[in-house]
């Protein structure tokens, strides 16, 4: 079962939030470059305290530093009573014009260890990513942003208690991403009740934020480690998580499509004649229609490369080869087989080299992809189609992970809404 619990947060005192705009950010993992130096630009944004100035052990102090100061200026204030902090997220899709609701509630949760099997991931992680995760962490006591889980609920049992509280919200803005924010807050004993009960009962999915999860379990077993009166009940032992309905229609993955960097020893004619060894390859005359083209068709793939674009497809009678010791339902994902027969196979790069290569790249947006490949700032694109929750949960159930991005749940949990503070004085 997943124990969570509600929790008195840190928010930006209210005479700022009429300029929420100004404080929130982008999470830490795809927040870019550009992006951070213009938040900067902003002295009170949430990127300080997310992604502080800084490398290492001095970013992390930094981020301390400005925290505490936060605090004794009361630009950030302390909820004097505990809830649970409902979340939704209005959004658009290109080509749909539906509004989409993802309707969620972010709670403490206990940082259960991945072999306790109460919260399971999906993918892995890259371990420097983690490492600054854990020395922010330790130095700020503070969660800035929520990861994201899921359960499954399929009678819904929450949803009316979430949308009674966003009768009376607290503040929302729009989102680096066009996304509409709303939070409000349930404070009620008995209807937090409910929430616990129910969460109760469920294994949780880690969808977003692994690198976020697994730093409070490093620091969580740190703490157990160097604490003889260890009770469970510490703050280090929880962390905060958005939690969202698996059974929900507004619950989106979108593709992740891979971007390859100079090849020097492979030209592309030799690139085509090994892919075709693997997959039919088809010419499309127009780069733009390749999502379209491929799109719910199973080993599919689009291949940028210079100015020509192709669909390609795996060929069948190859894919008994794909001899990684993995699961069977691992084996059939499109990541998989674009990894072992295109990355690894046409392209030479092994396996075990995949997760750190500094030739591979990752990017969500297709006209990203196209630009770059174009503007020959990447060698070639491969363009994916998105994995199906349906996928996510019979893959996380079985016990086995899926290759790192392989998901992009949309949209992502912002920053700067709440903090979660994890100090023993403050929790």
């Amino acid at each position: 079962m997943a124990i969570i619990r509600p929790w008195r947060a840190w928010r930006y005192n209210s005479h700022l939030t009429q300029q929420m705009g100004e404080l929130i950010s982008p999470p830490f993992d795809v927040v870019s470059e550009k992006q951070q130096r213009a938040l900067y630009q902003f002295p009170f944004n949430s990127i300080h305290l997310s992604v502080p100035q800084g490398e290492g052990a001095a970013a992390a102090a930094h981020a301390a530093q400005t925290l505490q100061l936060w605090k004794d200026d009361q630009v950030l204030v302390q909820d004097e009573q505990p809830g649970i902090y409902v979340y939704y997220q209005y959004f658009q899709l290109p080509g749909r014009e539906k509004t989409y609701c993802r309707k969620g509630f972010i709670a403490f949760i206990k940082a259960y260890f991945w072999e306790e099997q109460e919260v399971l991931r999906h993918e892995d992680t890259i371990p420097t990513a983690v490492n600054g995760r854990i020395a922010l962490l330790e130095a700020t006591q503070l969660n800035a942003s929520p990861t994201h889980g899921l359960y499954s609920d399929p009678d819904h049992l929450l949803e009316s208690f979430m949308d009674q509280s966003m009768e009376d919200p607290l503040y929302q803005a729009e989102d680096y991403q066009g996304v509409r924010d709303v939070l409000s807050v349930i404070r009620d004993e008995k209807i937090i009740r409910q929430f616990v009960e129910v969460l109760g009962s469920k294994k949780v999915i880690l969808a977003d934020g692994h690198h976020r999860y697994e730093a409070s379990l490093v620091y969580r077993r740190q703490c157990m480690e160097h604490n003889p009166h260890h009770t469970g009940q510490e703050g280090y032992n929880f962390h905060l998580m958005y939690l969202t309905n698996t059974e929900s229609d507004d619950l989106q993955i979108l593709p992740t499509h891979r971007l390859v960097g100079p090849l020097s020893s492979m030209s592309q004619a030799e690139i085509l004649e090994k892919t075709a060894r693997y997959f039919h390859v088809i010419p499309v005359e127009n780069a733009c229609d390749i999502p379209e083209i491929i799109l719910g068709k199973p080993w599919a793939f689009g291949l940028l490369i210079a100015e020509e674009c192709y669909k390609i497809r795996l060929k069948e009678e190859v894919f008994p080869a794909l001899n990684w010791p993995l699961h069977d339902i691992v084996k059939q994902l499109d990541t998989v087989v674009l990894h072992y027969f295109f990355i690894e196979k046409v392209l030479g790069i092994p396996h075990e080299a995949q997760r750190d290569s500094p030739v591979l790249n990752y990017e969500r947006n297709f006209a990203q992809c196209l630009y770059k490949v174009t503007t020959h700032e990447a060698y070639m694109a491969l363009i994916t189609n998105g994995v199906s929750i349906e996928q996510v949960k019979q893959i996380c159930y079985s016990g086995h992970i899926m290759p790192q991005k392989s998901t992009y749940f949309y949209p992502k949990a912002i920053c700067g809404f709440v903090f979660g503070s994890i100090h023993e004085n403050e929790i």
